[in-house]
């Protein structure tokens, strides 16, 4: 008993029951029996991830779970406990600062969270109690709930529809805010519920709450009097999700089954996995060669230091001797307290507010791409969107695009264009043909005056009236013309003679759907609408007919085709089917198909998308078997989905075909313009569609994927079966050939080179169908599995392009994820508009989705959104180009910079008996990475932009420069380090050649040590800084005002910092040193020649190198998006060193 309770408390009881049962309005089944309500959570939406309680702690543990912060924390612990020659507020303020400034940042994005969900948990709803409507907050809603809720309104939890204002009892939802999706969707009421809901007496059994938005599975019993209950199938056509709103219809009441954080948009809005650059792994692997040489460091300094004082009279000489307590510490114990000393004095070579900074660079970095007016676009009214700013310099490193063919390589706006008919073909050409258009086949395909009987003609024309899930949509003021998706008005066709329809609208979940009811209209079919299960057509004679909807085989994925169960007038049940063809052809007799095929498979050819038809007529046991199968499939809570499709396979047999339809798919504006670019680009292009072989080829010729020379390499089902024998043995022998010619045969291929321009060389495409690639993937034998898998992918990479067709949704993932984890772990790019793409798309490094017609799951769980493919082109040309150049300079150059900043500090332990003294003042310590140095190298790394972004556009060779992270890999960060060590040898010798003679000021007083660590700071500060001025290409007034401003912000703080007496310091290290130091002629000028003979080299290489290519100078100046001119960019090579140097390369 006890054991249960808990269970119930823990909600162990939900997760061992696979259903849960509600009492709709919490009225019990049976009066005699007491009514205990189920324990469900309620209807709070919680998003935000803290509490004033928890944020502390919490957001502290998440920080220091990053390695660099616990590093830095470890130090300061050092430094308050061990006696260290600096101050713990050294690399405390540092930390505090870094951990400040991003617990602020995801406060404050909490914050707006907890704001949301108060507006969404405090919203007013209607719940009918007793009888009574009572107003209540959102967030107290329990499961069981009646709610009411009117048009416009959203769903304030999962509500199984119980009762509509509309006569049809359906109402019309869009999902826009769950799925993206503006076309309106029809949901259905329970048939047989009581019109008076005070009275019902019901439970609902249902699966319990799962994410699929499209999945929902239920049964409800009704209750009434004493009779046996009533049960109804529920399914997601009578679930009215959280989140959508209800339009059309004026009024609702529904019941609540999930609620709060159950619901499945909260179920949905679990955050996706975490994907990192390749950036974040090159500086872990920097960072690892900066601890080495720091522990390399203290090792060095503690071991001579004890090797020093090995030394008579050295370790304890007359004027210092040691205390009781120093005499009495165990030896090896001061060694390691010397070592932490010396880590601690030493780890400012370790940058922490690199971190930070690549932040922030990344966060207002994403800004420019929302910004760019060139992805705005006005049909749509929307620019690009960025859902994850971590992978900004990803966008720069991509060596293969995987992209869906409808709706991203075309424009999923789809036109009728013609159909067949028992093998006659039938062509719609302008409003001047025959009404019915059925005699115009005099097209330049086809000159033969042939059709089908009027009788098949009608039969063909009905099945497009009726094999559809499309509703007709009576015009409202407001949405005369709903811009975004498939409400299509049909007055627009001049050719249909005018009607009372002709101002009406289609609402349906698929362009195609529209376009074939479309065409149906076009020869005189009319789609008059569906009224409580009534289909009307209006035909050609201008007879109204009238069907009766019996069932909707609902078309998926993996069948790839839709069914409905009609019954006539006059009695007869018929099955209309249209689908694939390869999902039809099997199902139909083989002369049918013969007659069809031809037309199927040219229309294919010139990429138009085509579906078969067919029909059959369905005997009273026939209808009565599939009846009560689907009935029991509908009814079933366990694999209700394959019972159902086991159904559908049985009834959708022995059909009879009567023709095809062809759709056209025009292509993506400037789609073959973007393409070339990218491959221009060295970037390999991989088109995985679920559409035909031969579709999709056309689309690739279209797009220039596949040239007139290029030589395609098949592997689909057709070309197994050619060879007579097992398919299996028959794909290994292709694959081995294949293997041979564009692999063995090929010559070797020049790093980043995908398309060979000269004729000197074959081109190859690799075409690939999803059976085949099953086969591929998982073969009969285990033992062949990876050797296929090599074949296929060395093949597929020596190919300019591959067209995988066929391809379900989880294939495509697969196909990536292949890709991505094959050798040399290149990064790829998913790109696509439809739910179907949402797998690859989370697969791929990098996930983009296009605002299509498809709803917007794509952009939902994408990392970027487009409006249109032609948006991919400078997304990664130019901006991906420029995010990577930047944010790969920037972590050099804090590596550098920091390298400067600690060699000097370590040479002069050298010079001080390893005592640890510090070379430099702890204010300068602290500030030096804060503030001094941090905003010109942020501001840098956010405007750079080496070469102009119509450059990058013009010449797509120019991203090849940059790929395999070449910025970022051992040869520049050796150049960096070399630099830095060289820097940072000059500060300390150049500066210690001076004080060789001490008696630097006119009175002949000598200078301190203070002074020294001083001088040297100055000419650091001032190097590095110049250092990177010298590297901008890009200047703009933030540029000018922050390099400058540092310098000056340096001067007027040391002047500051030292010329006041500070009460709360108890030692003044740097009283008056800076005003005293400048007072001297020599301070200056060995402060001035440091300066120029540290940057001498870069200039020097500018000044005697010739330039190169066919331009010196680029003169056209570029408005600068940030403000000013932009100076002339004079240097089109990508700067892996990143040096002045550079600066006379240019190409135009």
């Amino acid at each position: 008993m006890l054991r249960r309770r808990l269970n119930r408390l823990l909600g162990g009881d939900e997760r061992r029951v696979d259903s849960r049962t509600i009492y709709v309005g919490h009225r019990s089944s049976s009066p005699s029996e007491a009514f205990i309500p189920p324990k469900f959570c309620d209807n709070r939406i919680v998003s935000s991830k803290y509490t004033v309680w928890n944020f502390l702690p919490k957001n502290l543990f998440e920080q220091f779970r990053r390695i660099a912060n616990f590093y830095f924390l470890i130090i300061f612990l050092v430094q308050v406990i061990v006696d260290t020659p600096t101050s713990p507020v050294t690399s405390g303020l540092p930390l505090f600062f870094v951990i400040t400034v991003t617990a602020i940042k995801q406060g404050y994005e909490d914050w707006l969270r907890h704001k949301a969900d108060y507006e969404v948990n405090k919203y007013p709803v209607t719940v009918l109690e007793e009888g009574r409507k009572i107003r209540k907050e959102s967030e107290k809603i329990k499961v069981g709930d009646v709610v009411e809720v009117e048009e416009d309104e959203t769903f304030p939890c999962d509500l199984i529809l119980l009762q509509s204002t509309r006569d049809d009892d359906t109402c019309f939802v869009t999902t826009a805010s769950l799925d993206g999706e503006s076309n309106h969707k029809t949901h259905y009421t329970v048939p047989d519920t009581e019109k008076d809901l005070d009275s019902l007496n019901a439970t609902i059994e249902c699966e319990q709450p799962q994410p699929d938005l499209y999945k929902f599975v239920g049964r409800m019993h009704i209750y009434k009097n004493e009779q046996e209950p009533a049960v109804r199938s529920l399914g997601p056509e009578n679930l009215l999700l959280k989140g959508a709103t209800l339009k059309n219809t004026q009024k609702i009441y529904g019941v609540a089954v999930y609620t709060g954080m159950e619901t499945k948009m909260a179920l949905n809005y679990q955050g996706k996995s975490q994907k990192r650059s390749a950036v974040e792994k090159s500086i872990n692997a920097f960072l690892l060669v900066y601890l080495c040489i720091l522990v390399s460091k203290a090792l060095v300094c503690t071991t001579l230091k004890y090797v020093w004082q090995s030394k008579p009279g050295q370790d304890e000489p007359w004027y210092n001797e040691k205390t009781q307590r120093e005499k009495d510490t165990n030896l090896y114990l001061k060694m390691f307290t010397d070592f932490l000393s010396f880590m601690v004095l030493f780890n400012f070579i370790i940058p922490v507010s690199m971190y930070v900074t690549v932040e922030m660079q990344k966060f207002l970095g994403s800004f420019f791409i929302t910004w760019d007016k060139d992805f705005f676009d006005p049909e749509i009214k929307e620019g690009a969107l960025v859902n994850t700013s971590d992978l900004n310099e990803e966008l720069g490193q991509v060596e293969y695009v995987f992209t869906d063919k409808t709706g991203t390589l075309t424009q999923n706006n789809m036109e009728f264009i013609e159909c067949c008919i028992d093998g006659f073909q039938y062509k719609y050409r302008d409003a001047n043909s025959e009404l019915d258009g059925l005699c115009v086949t005099d097209g330049p395909v086809n000159k033969v005056q042939q059709k089908a009987g009027r009788e098949r003609e009608e039969l063909f024309l009905r099945a497009l009236c009726l094999c559809h899930t499309v509703q007709v949509k009576e015009p409202t003021e407001q949405n005369q013309r709903d811009g975004l998706d498939q409400v299509d008005s049909f007055g627009v066709d001049s050719e249909v003679p005018h009607s009372p329809q002709e101002q009406t609208g289609f609402i349906a979940s698929s362009p195609d759907e529209v376009a074939l009811v479309k065409g149906a209209m076009r020869y005189g079919f009319t789609f008059l609408g569906l009224e409580s299960k009534t289909m009307k057509i209006l035909t050609r004679s201008n007879d109204v007919e009238m069907y009766e909807l019996l069932h909707v085989l609902n078309f998926d994925p993996v069948r790839r085709r839709m069914s409905v169960i009609v019954r006539s007038k006059s009695g007869d049940t018929l099955l209309f089917c249209k689908g694939a063809d390869s999902s039809i052809f099997p199902r139909v007799r083989q002369e049918e198909v013969e007659r069809i095929r031809m037309n199927v498979e040219r229309n294919a050819t010139e990429g138009y998308r085509t579906l078969c038809v067919a029909y059959k007529y369905l005997s009273a046991e026939e209808y009565a078997q599939a009846d009560a199968g689907l009935r029991e499939a509908r009814l079933s809570l366990q694999d209700r989905e394959e019972k159902l499709i086991t159904v559908y396979n049985q009834v959708e047999t022995g059909m009879s075909l009567i023709g095809a339809t062809a759709v056209e798919d025009r292509l993506q504006e400037e789609a073959a313009e973007t393409m070339e670019a990218l491959q221009g680009a060295g970037i390999k292009v991989w088109v995985l569609t679920g559409d035909k072989m031969e579709t999709a080829k056309s689309t690739c010729y279209a797009c220039r994927l596949f040239q007139r020379n290029t030589e395609l390499l098949e592997l689909t089902v057709r070309t197994l079966e050619d060879g007579g024998r097992r398919r299996e043995e028959r794909m290994h022998e292709l694959l081995l050939e294949y293997h041979k010619k564009a692999v063995q045969d090929a010559p070797p291929v020049k790093g980043g080179v995908t398309r060979t321009w000269s004729s000197a060389t074959q081109d190859y495409g690799f075409i690939i169908d999803g059976a085949t690639l099953s086969m591929v993937l998982n073969p009969s034998s285990e033992s062949n599995s990876s050797r296929y898998k090599n074949l296929f992918l060395q093949i597929c990479q020596n190919c300019t392009s591959v067209l995988c067709c066929r391809m379900a949704p989880l294939q495509k993932a697969q196909i990536v994820k292949m890709v991505k984890n094959s050798k040399g772990s290149p990064i790829t790019l998913s790109i696509g508009d439809g739910a179907n793409d949402v797998s690859m798309i989370l697969e791929a490094h990098v996930g983009i989705g296009i605002k299509g017609k498809e709803g917007r799951q794509a952009v939902r769980n994408s990392d970027y959104a487009l409006p249109k493919l032609k948006h991919l082109k400078k997304l990664l040309l130019a901006h991906g180009h420029l995010y990577y150049v930047r944010i790969a300079h920037l972590v050099q150059y804090f590596f550098y910079k920091n390298l400067c900043f600690i060699l000097p500090q370590f040479l002069y332990q050298f010079f001080c008996g390893y005592s640890q003294q510090p070379l430099y003042d702890a204010a300068y310590l602290t500030m030096y990475n804060i503030c001094f140095t941090s905003m010109p190298i942020l501001a840098y790394s956010l405007l750079e932009q080496h070469i102009c972004m119509e450059v990058l556009l013009d010449n797509s060779t120019l991203y090849r420069d940059i790929a395999k992270n070449a910025m970022l890999r051992w040869g520049p960060f050796l150049y960096w380090t070399l630099l830095g060590v060289f820097h940072g040898l000059l500060f300390f010798f150049g500066v210690r050649y001076l004080f060789s003679n001490p008696a630097l000021q006119d009175n002949g007083q000598v200078f301190g040590n203070w002074s020294y660590g001083t001088i040297v700071f100055t000419v650091l500060v001032f190097t590095v800084t110049l250092k990177l001025a010298l590297d901008t290409r890009h200047w703009t007034w933030i540029n000018h005002f922050v390099i400058w401003g540092s310098l000056a912000f340096y001067m007027f703080f040391s002047f500051f910092w030292g010329g006041i007496i500070w009460p709360f310091l108890r030692q003044q290290r740097l009283y008056f040193v800076f005003a005293n130091m400048l007072s001297s002629v020599s301070a200056w000028l060995v402060i001035i020649l440091l300066i120029l003979l540290s940057l001498l080299p870069e200039i020097l290489l500018v000044v005697f190198r010739k330039p190169r290519g066919p331009h010196a100078r680029q003169k056209k100046p570029v408005q600068s998006s940030v403000g000013g001119n932009q100076s002339p960019r004079s240097s089109a090579r990508p700067l892996l060193m990143r040096t002045f140097s550079d600066e006379s390369n240019t190409i135009i």
